[in-house]
C-alpha cells in the first residue's frame, strides 16, 4: 500500500489527474437558484457518472479557487485516492 503525499503544485496536481483521468470540476450550486457556491473537486469521468451535477472548469479556474481557499491536494500516487484538503 503506497502512501499519500500532499501537494500544492498546480504542474503535479493536474499532471496526477491527467494521468489517472481526472478532470477539473466545481460541483453545482446548493441554492435553489443555483448560485450557491460550488465545491472543488477532481473527477474521474471513467470511475463514476456526475448525473449534471458538476459544471466544467478550465485548469486555470480551478488553480485560482484552489489558491484562494488555500487548498492542497491529499492523494494516492497510485490514483487510488484524492481529497482536496487545508494546507494548514
Amino acid at each position: 500500500m503506497s502512501e499519500s503525499r500532499k501537494t500544492t503544485n498546480h504542474r503535479e496536481i493536474q499532471e496526477w489527474a491527467k494521468k489517472h483521468g481526472g478532470v477539473p470540476r466545481v460541483v453545482k450550486g446548493t441554492e435553489n437558484d443555483g448560485s450557491g457556491e460550488g465545491v472543488l473537486r477532481i473527477h474521474f469521468p471513467k470511475k463514476s457518472d456526475d448525473n449534471g451535477s458538476f459544471d466544467e472548469v478550465s485548469w486555470d479556474e480551478f488553480f485560482k479557487e484552489f489558491d484562494k481557499n488555500n487548498l492542497a491536494l491529499l492523494h494516492d500516487p497510485n490514483g487510488n485516492f484524492n481529497k482536496l484538503v487545508s494546507r494548514d
